[in-house]
């Protein structure tokens, strides 16, 4: 099904703005900011008018800057931009040490997932205006994540809801210290989410002043993004989810602001173990000379490994000399540690830290060991809740003191 034929099955369901005693113009532009894809049919059969009249009232709006162009795309502020998986999560828990090759008894809980949608709702938390692609199945799971997403002041607009598929579903089975042992995900809806289906978008894409993509999409839609990029010059950061999914991001990373993965997912993209300190370094340089202009490493409880600006030897920002040592020192690979905190539950404690990390590259910022000092703490007090995004997260976290740090 064509991507057109997709948004006008989404329009049928669009939301009726009231009518009352306001103009035809006003109600008219009442329903486009209900759903900025509604069909001209769609506003003609709900508020009595021909097609012409509709057209007349939209060129209307368009010459007032209330409308700017194609898709009915409103003036608003900047945004960040998730692009990736929202999903419904399962998370299953054991009572008792787990034994694999058994049956073990556990606690079971859902909750709304996906690296994208997890990011955005701790960007929504934080105070950014933010909006998530994504896609959708037919299904109570997409009534209910769309539902949560408006309740947190996430706009989904563009997201589609793909007819006769399920939405995505992540489970993890979690040991009795809730750290996680195996997870399994249903995630081939994504695979929907095509260099075509970001096109079909773009009206919505444009507010976009930073975005963040998560290794869920296909590469052929990853390549896109770094394209816009490196053309558009709009900062991009990519989340790795898996190790497999590494096959996804491209060669050619030119135009990456950062790149967020973990050890085995550098592994996977480097071909090879990364036992010390200097290999990772080493990764680190490679994805860099690939033209990611910072990675950042994470490694669980432990901390996270950060890039630094370099400059050329013999270069700095005054055009004073450098030596080689310097200038090599200049390029190390930073560590900061996690801190030592009473895990409840490690679900989405990465997702808050890539969160946290952005949000102050999208506030201007370019001190990238502050936002892993923001985006660690985000994360120990993700793993002290039992939610996925923790409720108690705002900017103010970012100036208190730590609370629960063990000695």
């Amino acid at each position: 099904m064509s991507w057109s034929r997709i948004d006008q099955v989404n329009d049928s369901a669009c939301q009726r703005a009231p009518r009352h005693e306001m103009s035809k113009k006003e109600q008219l532009y009442g329903l486009i900011r209900a759903n900025p894809f509604i069909s001209q049919q769609e506003m003609a059969q709900a508020l009595g008018l021909s097609r012409s009249a509709v057209a007349g009232h939209v060129a209307s709006l368009i010459r007032e800057r209330r409308l700017v162009g194609r898709a009915y795309v409103l003036p608003r502020e900047s945004s960040v931009l998730c692009v990736g998986a929202a999903n419904l999560d399962r998370k299953l828990r054991t009572t008792e040490p787990l034994r694999m090759g058994t049956s073990n008894p556990a606690t079971a809980a859902e909750t709304f997932g996906g690296v994208a949608r997890n990011i955005a709702e701790n960007l929504a938390r934080l105070g950014t205006p933010c909006a998530l692609l994504t896609a959708l199945g037919d299904d109570s799971a997409g009534q209910a994540l769309r539902a949560h997403a408006r309740e947190c002041g996430i706009d989904m607009t563009g997201t589609p809801v793909l007819p006769g598929v399920a939405t995505g579903t992540y489970t993890a089975v979690l040991d009795a210290g809730g750290e996680m042992a195996v997870a399994l995900a249903d995630m081939g809806l994504y695979e929907q989410l095509t260099p075509a289906f970001l096109a079909s978008r773009q009206a919505q894409r444009s507010a976009a002043s930073f975005v963040i993509a998560d290794l869920n999409l296909p590469h052929d839609t990853v390549a896109l993004l770094l394209d816009e990029a490196r053309r558009d010059g709009i900062p991009l950061a990519i989340v790795a989810v898996s190790q497999p999914k590494m096959a996804r991001l491209p060669r050619d990373l030119a135009g990456l602001r950062l790149l967020i993965l973990n050890r085995g997912e550098l592994e996977a993209r480097a071909g090879r173990p990364l036992p010390t300190e200097a290999a990772v370094r080493d990764a680190c340089r490679a994805v860099r000379a690939e033209g990611a202009q910072d990675v950042i490493v994470t490694c669980g409880a432990a901390g996270v490994y950060y890039t630094a600006a370099h400059m050329a030897a013999g270069d700095t920002a005054d055009n004073t000399a450098v030596t080689k040592t310097a200038a090599k020192a200049m390029d190390d690979l930073h560590w900061l540690p996690a801190h030592d905190v009473d895990v409840v539950d490690v679900t989405g404690a990465g997702d808050a830290f890539s969160a946290a990390v952005c949000w102050t590259l999208a506030q201007g910022g370019t001190d990238l060991a502050e936002a892993c000092a923001r985006g660690l703490r985000a994360a120990a007090l993700t793993v002290q809740s039992p939610h996925t995004v923790s409720p108690a997260l705002t900017a103010e976290l970012f100036s208190a003191p730590l609370l629960n740090d063990k000695d």
